[in-house]
């Protein structure tokens, strides 16, 4: 069973989620604690799988990949071979930056980014639409994004 999460476990994931490559000595600094034991900190944080990796934030702009688009699709079925076929086709679309089953009125929400329209259109005419199982797609494109933020609250 893991152990809950005190105070001090808390601050650590706060700094680590701003500022991920932050050495150990500057972290212990910021949260008041000798390097030591806030190094232990992090490491049962890691094997305990609070922290499950460090990761770069990446300007989309620059690499052209600033087109966003929402995508909702419905599948033609509904068994768990069905989802589950569904789900390790999406997961080798390299354009699909986040896909989530839900429910409601569709099956599936996914986040796609692109470099414009036209290979958008590329997207979902040539891989999207021919996977297996997909019924209907209905497509909202992002005009502005106003809030993109990564952390999770650990408060």
């Amino acid at each position: 069973m893991m152990k809950s999460l005190d105070g001090t476990d808390r601050k650590i994931l706060s700094v680590l989620q701003r500022e991920g490559r932050i050495s150990n000595v500057d972290l212990a600094r910021d949260i008041n604690l000798s390097p030591t034991p806030c190094l232990e900190r992090v490491r049962r944080l890691e094997k305990d799988g609070y922290i499950t990796g460090y990761m770069a934030l990446i300007d989309a702009e620059r690499l052209n990949q600033a087109f966003v688009a929402f995508v909702t699709v419905d599948l033609d079925q509904t068994s768990t071979e069905v989802f589950d076929a569904f789900a390790r086709q999406v997961r080798l679309l390299h354009e699909v930056a986040e896909c989530h089953m839900v429910g409601g009125g569709f099956d599936y929400l996914l986040k796609v980014r692109t470099s414009d329209m036209a290979a958008y259109r590329e997207f979902l005419g040539e891989r999207l639409s021919t996977l297996p199982h997909v019924a209907q797609t209905h497509t909202y494109f992002v005009m502005e994004e106003v809030v993109v933020d990564p952390t999770i609250n650990v408060t």
